[in-house]
């Protein structure tokens, strides 16, 4: 009979072989896949009270990830959508165990049937039109890295580009012609051309690539003389948080890409398009912006409403 078997071998071949090769997934997305199985790694490890390098397929039993994802919510406190998305990622580790470890298709199966919790939808905040206007007032114009930061974060305004998007730009996935547009590479692999329609920032763009002097590579470099690397997702955030903690707010940068959505749909434009341009891969995950876009309809009313009441007295 044969004895335990490694698992060892079977995570690396899901993280290289499965995740990154087969569906191409980004950086971003395998972090997340890392963490989870690492949180489980270590919880079976000490559930079973033996090293991590000690554990085998078969110590990955039905009971022990229910215990794992008792785990998440009671002692790490977990909200539900988390242990749904930790969950998510153990079904497809399970599902690839399946596929390689026929003698584990049954655990494997009353993994996938284990059912995610209900949890109320996160609340998408916006940014009102005139917080995206005084934000931007507010960046700094001088500065070794001022140049780069005001063409970044518009580039996320004006685009609705997601943030590991824009950090994955590359110089040569711009076009800066007649009609300018930005070939944006998202979540798997899929590429898409979105236009970039303001004049204003096009000549930002095309005044920050002359004073950076470069024409390939990396768009938005963590050191601006072209001789760094590409900026990283957490750097694009650091730098968000330094310029909001400055204006005095705390939101996050991804509402920049909410903002420019809500914006889209106040003007008229059909969700398929704002759809298209997002890069959602499913219309109803745009209609969220419907509803944020009827909140900062209703805002800006009575902002003006009250402008009106204050300029009478």
């Amino acid at each position: 009979m044969a004895g335990p078997r490694p698992l060892g071998p079977l995570i690396h071949s899901f993280f290289a072989d499965h995740l990154i090769t087969v569906k191409g997934l980004r950086p971003a997305s395998v972090r997340s896949y890392r963490d989870t199985i690492r949180l489980l790694l270590c919880f079976a490890a000490s559930d079973k009270h033996t090293k991590i390098t000690r554990l085998s397929v078969e110590d990955l039993t039905f009971d022990r990830v229910l215990g794992f994802l008792r785990y998440l919510e009671h002692d790490r406190g977990n909200h539900a959508r988390t242990r749904n998305q930790r969950l998510a990622a153990l079904h497809t580790l399970f599902g690839y165990i399946a596929s390689r470890e026929p003698q584990m298709l049954g655990t494997c199966q009353q993994v996938a049937a284990i059912p995610a919790k209900r949890a109320a939808p996160a609340q998408t905040r916006f940014l009102e039109r005139d917080e995206v206007e005084a934000l931007f007032r507010s960046l700094p114009r001088k500065g070794r890295l001022a140049l780069r930061d005001r063409a970044l974060l518009l580039f996320l305004y004006n685009t609705g580009a997601r943030v590991q998007e824009t950090a994955d730009l590359r110089a040569g996935h711009l076009d800066l012609g007649e009609y300018p547009v930005a070939r944006l590479h998202g979540k798997g692999g899929t590429v898409r051309t979105v236009l970039l329609d303001d004049r204003g920032y096009v000549a930002l763009l095309r005044l920050y690539l002359a004073r950076a002097g470069y024409t390939s590579g990396p768009l938005f470099r963590a050191s601006i003389n072209g001789r760094g690397g590409p900026l990283s997702y957490d750097a694009a955030h650091s730098r968000w948080k330094k310029y909001c903690a400055a204006a005095g707010t705390g939101i996050g940068i991804h509402q920049l890409r909410h903002a420019h959505a809500s914006e889209l749909i106040n003007s008229g434009v059909s969700i398929e398009v704002v759809r298209r341009r997002l890069g959602h891969a499913s219309a109803e995950t745009t209609q969220v912006y419907t509803l944020l876009a009827d909140k900062v309809a209703d805002t800006e009313i009575r902002a003006a409403r009250r402008r009106r009441e204050t300029s009478r007295r």
